[in-house]
Parts: C-alpha cells; sequence; structure tokens
C-alpha cells in the first residue's frame, strides 16, 4: 500500500514551479496570442468559450460546427432500447432508478455534452466548450472569478424566462439537496455565485486552490427554474416523476413506467438558430423502449420494434447479425471509430473488505483471471486486453519513468515506492489461450496467497490462521447477457480451484443499483472513467476524500494517487499537465484495485436503413441522437416492404 504520509499540497505546488520556472510567462503569451478570446483589461479575457489554457478551435462567428451537415432534414423517429426498470424521472437522486436521458432536457451556461448520449460538444476538439446559455464570459488570468453574459432570449419549455437568478438558484440546489460528495466539494472551491443582474451572473472561486475544474464546472451546471421548485415545494434529492421544465431542443413528451420513454423536439425551442446547434438535434421523437433483459431487446431491434442499436455484446455481433432484415439490406452494420480512451472495466475490489486490503491477495486472485482464454472461448477473438486507464492516449504509461515524469513523481519524496521509479508500468499478466485454468499463473497465484496467510486444507478450502474461510460473491445484474454470466461464472471456476468460496449472484437490475451504491459486495464487475485531461473529478473518482463516493466503487484511499493527481491540477502548461496524468496513469495501475477486462477500439453499431449521417464522423461521438438525420423516402421504401410498421 502507499505511504502513510500524504505530502502537502504547498511542497506539490513548490516542485511544479521548479520544473516549470516560466510556466506564468508561457501562459500570459497563449492568451494574448489568442485570435478567440479578447482582453477588455490587462489580465482580463473575454471569451465565446473557454478552455483551460485559453485554446479555442471555433472563432466567435463560426456558422455550424464542422461535422455536422447544416442542410440535415429535419423530422422522423429514432428509438433505441434500455434493459432493467426505471422508477423515477429525477435523475439527479440516488433513490431510485432515473428513466434514461432524464437529465438530458435541461441546459447549461456553457455547451459540454450531447443532450443524448456520450459524446462531447464539439465533437471534433478536446477540453474545449462554448456559451449556450451563455454567449460570453470574462474572467481574470488568476481565474479568481468568472462572468457570465447569458443570452436575454433563452427560456424554458414552458415559455418563461431563464435567468441569472435560475442559475443561482441551481447552483445552490446542487449544494443543498445534491449529492453529499458533490456538494462538499463544490462548495469548497466555490465560495459564491451571485446575479448581477438579470442576464449576469457571477461565481467567486476560493483562494489557494488549483484553478481547474472551477469555471468549466460551473459553466456546465443544469439550471433548473427557480419558479417551478418553489411553486411546487419538489427537492432534487426525491424520486418522483413529476419533472421541472427545462430549456433544452426536447421535451418529455410521455411515459410509460418500466415501458417506454419518449422525448419529443420542442418546435419553440429557444436556441434553433443558434450555430452551435445548426445541423443537430435532427430527430421529431426519440423513444427508448426498456427490455427486461438483453435477450429480448434483441429479438425486438430484429422486428425493428426499436431501430438503432449500439452492441457490446460481442458473441451477438459476431454470430447473431444473420436475421432476414440483414440480408434484405433493412438493417446496416457499422463499426465507426473512437477518439475516446475506452472505459477502464473490469472487476474492481471493494478496498473495505479486511482480507482483500493485501495486494498480495488481490495479485493472487488477478492470477485466475484468464483473458485470452475468456476472449476467444466466449468473445470471438474481437477484444484487445486494456492495460491502462489511458489505453491509446499520449498520457498511458509504459516503460519505466523518465524526463518530465520522472522528476514530478521524484519531487513527490518518500510518498513514491522505488519500484515506481525504477520499473516499467504495471502490465496485466498473460494466460494460457488453450486452458481456462493455466497452471502456472495458478501456482503462483497459491505462492502469494501463501505468503499472505492463506493456506488450503485438507479439504482444499482456502483459510486464513484464524480458520476463516475466504469467501467472494461477485453480484450481477440479471438484465445483463448470458455472455456477462459466462464470463463471471467462468472466472469464479478459477477462484474456486484456489480454494476460495466464490459464487456469483444473479439479482434483479434494481437490488444491484442498491448494493452498487451502497458497496454491498467483494467484487463487482464495474468501471471507473477513462481521463483525457485533468479536473477536480479525478479527485472525486479516484480520490481519498470520495473514498466512500458511488463513483469509488473501490473505495481506494491512496495518498500517492492524490498527490499525483494534484500535480496534474496545479500543471502550469500542458507539458506539464501531460507528464502528471501519464504519472496518474502509472500509479493507479501500481496500486491495482481492479483487474482490468478488454476494450474495443471501434464502436459497434446496427440500424435499420432509414438513418443518414455525415460521411466522417468526429473522433469524440458517434452522434446518432445528436447530428443523424431522417430518411423519409428510405423509411416509405421500407414500410412498402412489409419491413417496418
Amino acid at each position: 500500500m502507499a505511504h502513510p504520509d500524504v505530502m502537502p499540497r504547498a511542497r506539490i505546488r513548490k516542485e511544479i514551479a521548479r520544473l516549470s520556472t516560466s510556466a506564468l510567462g508561457l501562459c500570459l503569451a497563449i492568451a494574448m496570442a489568442l485570435p478567440a478570446a479578447a482582453e477588455d483589461a490587462p489580465g482580463m479575457i473575454r471569451a465565446h468559450g473557454y478552455s483551460f489554457y485559453g485554446d479555442l478551435s471555433y472563432p466567435p462567428d463560426f456558422p455550424h460546427l464542422n461535422y455536422v451537415n447544416p442542410d440535415a432534414p429535419k423530422g422522423g423517429t429514432i428509438s433505441i432500447s434500455a434493459q432493467g426498470t426505471f422508477d423515477s424521472m429525477n435523475p439527479f437522486t440516488r433513490r431510485g432508478r432515473a428513466g434514461a436521458f432524464s437529465s438530458s432536457i435541461y441546459e447549461s451556461l456553457l455547451e459540454t455534452s450531447e443532450p443524448f448520449g456520450s459524446g462531447l460538444v464539439p465533437a471534433d476538439v478536446y477540453g474545449e466548450s462554448y456559451g449556450l446559455l451563455a454567449h460570453s464570459l470574462e474572467y481574470p488570468e488568476t481565474k479568481e472569478w468568472v462572468i457570465f453574459h447569458m443570452r436575454p432570449e433563452a427560456r424554458f419549455s414552458d415559455g418563461t424566462p431563464l435567468t441569472a437568478h435560475d442559475v443561482v438558484f441551481s447552483h445552490n440546489l446542487f449544494l443543498e439537496q445534491g449529492l453529499p460528495s458533490y456538494a462538499q466539494a463544490v462548495s469548497a472551491r466555490v465560495i459564491d455565485a451571485e446575479a448581477l443582474d438579470d442576464h449576469t451572473v457571477k461565481f467567486t472561486f476560493a483562494d489557494g486552490i488549483s484553478r481547474r475544474s472551477l469555471i468549466d464546472q460551473v459553466g456546465s451546471t443544469p439550471v433548473f427554474s427557480q419558479a417551478w421548485y418553489e411553486e411546487t415545494g419538489a427537492r432534487l434529492d426525491e424520486s418522483r416523476m413529476e419533472i421541472s421544465p427545462g430549456s433544452a431542443p426536447y421535451v418529455l413528451d410521455s411515459f410509460d413506467v418500466n415501458r417506454r420513454i419518449t422525448y419529443r423536439r420542442n418546435p419553440d425551442y429557444w436556441g434553433n438558430d443558434l450555430p452551435m446547434n445548426v445541423g443537430r438535434h435532427n430527430f421529431d421523437e426519440l423513444r427508448v423502449e426498456y427490455f427486461a433483459d438483453g435477450a429480448a431487446a434483441f429479438e425486438a431491434f430484429k422486428t425493428g420494434e426499436y431501430t438503432f442499436r449500439a452492441e457490446n455484446n460481442s458473441r451477438q455481433w459476431a454470430t447473431g447479425y444473420d436475421f432476414p432484415a440483414i440480408t434484405r439490406g433493412h438493417v446496416m452494420r457499422e463499426e465507426l471509430p473512437t477518439g475516446f480512451a475506452p472505459t477502464p472495466t473490469g472487476f474492481v475490489f471493494n478496498l473495505g473488505r479486511d482480507f482483500l486490503q493485501d495486494k498480495r491477495v488481490r495479485e493472487a486472485i488477478t492470477l485466475a483471471w484468464n483473458f485470452e482464454w475468456t476472449n476467444d472461448t466466449l468473445q470471438y477473438g474481437l477484444f484487445q486486453p486494456r492495460v491502462s486507464f489511458t489505453q491509446g492516449t499520449r498520457f498511458q504509461a509504459d516503460g519505466p519513468p523518465e524526463g518530465l515524469e520522472l522528476e514530478l513523481l521524484q519531487g513527490l519524496g518518500d510518498l513514491v515506492p522505488q519500484e515506481v521509479l525504477t520499473e516499467p508500468a504495471r502490465m496485466p499478466h498473460t494466460s494460457d489461450a488453450a486452458r481456462l485454468t493455466d497452471r502456472r499463473n495458478m501456482r503462483q497465484a497459491a505462492a502469494l496467497l501463501e505468503d499472505a496467510g492463506w493456506s488450503v486444507d485438507a479439504s482444499g478450502q482456502l483459510r486464513n490462521a484464524d480458520g476463516a474461510r475466504m469467501s467472494i460473491e461477485i453480484p450481477v445484474s440479471s438484465a445483463g447477457s448470458a455472455t456477462m454470466d459466462s464470463i463471471i461464472e467462468t472466472f469464479t471456476q478459477n477462484l474456486q480451484g484456489l480454494g476460495i468460496d466464490a459464487r456469483f449472484q444473479r439479482i434483479d437490475p434494481a437490488q444491484h443499483t442498491d448494493r452498487r451504491r451502497n458497496r454491498d459486495y467483494d467484487m463487482i464487475f464495474d468501471q471507473y472513467v477513462a481521463f483525457m485531461d485533468t479536473g477536480t473529478g479525478l479527485h472525486q473518482r479516484f480520490g481519498s476524500e470520495a473514498a466512500d463516493d458511488v463513483f469509488n466503487p473501490a473505495g481506494l484511499r491512496s495518498p500517492l494517487v492524490d498527490a499525483v493527481i494534484d500535480l496534474s491540477l496545479d500543471a502550469p502548461d500542458p507539458e506539464t499537465r501531460d507528464a502528471a496524468l501519464m504519472a496518474l496513469d502509472r500509479v493507479l495501475r501500481h496500486e491495482h484495485f481492479m483487474i482490468p477486462a478488454w476494450f474495443n477500439d471501434t464502436v459497434w453499431v446496427a440500424y435499420w436503413d432509414m438513418f443518414r449521417r455525415p460521411e466522417e464522423t468526429p473522433p469524440y461521438s458517434t452522434g446518432e441522437l445528436d447530428f443523424w438525420w431522417f430518411d423519409q423516402d428510405r423509411f416509405e421504401e421500407l414500410r412498402a416492404a412489409g419491413a417496418l410498421r
């Protein structure tokens, strides 16, 4: 485990300053050179968008995003599937299961992500955001505060004006009734929110903290109607079906609990003509069809009950797409490239369990995982082994640290284990692809367990010196695929071969959600986030301050990880930030709190052939719910052929 002493943040900042003495001058030079940002006064920046180092790819007068079809027609319906159940349309509470995309009817001061889906906006650049509810912002180079100048024409879907008072109300509502971890983190960083007038809002930030994730944090917070909350007495932290009006392009049209949710494009949307929105939000209707499990969902897609499918089941992708609509050319399949680092999925250890706090035990359990056999036998060889939390990016750590990364790590002193400084970054073990049980790895695992005080008794059961048996239970959602069940089942078989009382428990989605939230598991197949930039969200995902939070399923508490995150947050220039993020990937892998699973460097999609998209998709979004469009003529052909109702 990491050294218990925590390096003071002041020392971290001093070390960064030593390594980058010219960084402030560099930042000033960058800011002065930017064509997209103008200085109204010395040390002041006023711009139409925001990035931390000030570089914006789109000029103030851009006509539309580079990757959209500005002439895309409006109309038609696109439908997708969801699995499990929902019992709330309020996505901002921990109670209940919120309906799909229920947060997408709200907007923020800056446009940061697609209303539906997981893509960014703009989707062809990273780390940049542009004005949405706000047309511009101004802030000092020191980023002590920010003022947003809002669009007076902004309206909620009920026709009422959206003002700076709603922005301040929403900010305070999240602090008072939002997730405690969010409220604690934001209130420590944002010390004041003030409506200077109806269309001007100012946020003031705390002294002595990183300037990271301040302006973009307040700029990306959803904005609610203060009048609606005050009139209804509703709370942000309650599970409810009634929702407040949003200001986004789509409104909630209808829902049938556990069966269907329909969103309708608002023809009176206030922002229809914004350059940011040209060529986007093209469907008249977005529908989500709910199914009990993956098998039922796939059968429904084959008959056109819903029309767009993002496939995540390798067995299905390899063998399932041979139904009549495919052979007749009515359904299309594509593998779309992605510029995102793959999501770090895998088997996460609950570090709150005493026996899993021993790294030797975690190493032994990991050796029972056979990626090669699993991929070849159960996943048709379609995946690659995931190595890094930033797989395939410039932040991925490979060999021993060197250059600026090494200097940053050395500056943390005794907090960094010697092997982190001298050895290559941790790599997954390899296994025999021909057989599930790799005897070499199992012997090594048994030796590690023996060294950690766990021995196999005469009956083949693994016990510690007190005679207690090692037990591991992995909960699995019943809404998942049969392939995932097989993957976890075969992994537990290998664990049983080590003498561990290992089993997986298939439970309904609501129970699975509840157990995940309460960390009621020994191990769970879950995910963290891939990072392609720094921000205070790294502390929420990986930091000790959020070890009890739902976003940190391992409960990781590592002073080493905390210190390296701080290095990235305090980086004065992109070079130092990049070196710190590579170091973060290295130390996260060193802590070994999850068994990395697999990744795919493309996105598998299948859809009924009445949807069209730009010829080139941007790297950070597939965009099916954002900038694709409906081909009415082709739809009529499919319907005339009896393919669709």
